[in-house]
């Protein structure tokens, strides 16, 4: 595994959802439209989920997004990488979330069992890029948060089909490449893909970065299957689409504001 220094660096303190605010490395892991994107999923098919999971919560940027459109829930955040970690706690903390918040520092692989209870909606953004295709940063936070140095999809699916409660939901992101490795673990994990919505980041330019899947219990009631329309960030212009807008809209803030980068 690759060092973890106790350095962060510089910090910056962004708007995220409303008046929250996260804080996170100038020159680090930094949200980006994959985290956005998983959230307002996950909130648009969820809004009364009163107890959920974020899984490899990283900095917290899911976390946060849910916590400002979902008021009534409560949350249990893993997340293994050390700095990641710290910067979550503080972004918890800062944003006078621990009345609400659970944080578990571990491996989502062990520590997602039925000892923490079933949840109502579960999220998580994995890293997809697969040991070996290229070569990790050298900066520790962004090398776990890109590649799959503890796990890919399958893990978070096998630790949601451990906890997920009868009637639950599940909202997960992956590579657009590869749909298959979604629904081959989610029918190892005891779940069923109910949605898939690909992600494209300029019109014209290139096909989707990522998908954003939403899974439920593959015994729930019967439910097919839907291609959700793309969400297409910027237009062949370059300018910011009104879905894009919208989105930002969604949680509070000002679409005038910095450009989120792709995972």
């Amino acid at each position: 595994m690759l060092e973890e220094p106790d350095d962060l660096g510089a910090l910056t303190h962004d708007a995220i959802a409303g008046a929250l605010r996260i804080t996170q490395r100038r020159h680090g892991h930094r949200y980006s439209i994959d985290d956005v994107l998983t959230a307002w999923e996950a909130a648009s098919l969820a809004p009364h989920a009163a107890r959920c999971l974020e899984l490899g919560s990283g900095i917290g940027s899911v976390l946060l997004m849910l916590a400002y459109k979902l008021p009534q829930a409560h949350f249990v955040a893993v997340e293994a990488q050390r700095n990641s970690f710290q910067l979550l706690t503080q972004n918890v903390r800062q944003n006078a979330l621990e009345g609400r918040v659970r944080l578990v520092h571990g491996d989502l692989r062990s520590e997602v069992t039925a000892s923490l209870g079933r949840f109502e909606l579960c999220t998580g953004t994995p890293p997809y890029v697969l040991p070996g295709t290229a070569t990790p940063s050298s900066d520790s936070q962004k090398a776990y948060a890109r590649q799959e140095l503890r796990g890919g999809v399958e893990d978070y699916l096998a630790a949601i089909g451990r906890v997920l409660s009868p009637t639950g939901l599940a909202v997960v992101c992956a590579d657009a490449r590869f749909p298959e490795r979604v629904f081959a673990g989610a029918e190892q994990a005891g779940l069923r893909v109910l949605r898939r919505r690909d992600v494209v980041p300029r019109a014209g330019l290139k096909g989707a970065l990522f998908s954003v899947f939403c899974l439920v219990h593959g015994d729930a009631a019967e439910r097919p299957f839907e291609r959700a329309p793309d969400f297409v960030a910027r237009d062949e212009a370059g300018a910011r689409t009104a879905d894009y807008i919208a989105v930002r809209g969604f949680f509070g803030i000002d679409p005038r504001g910095p450009e989120l980068p792709s995972p």
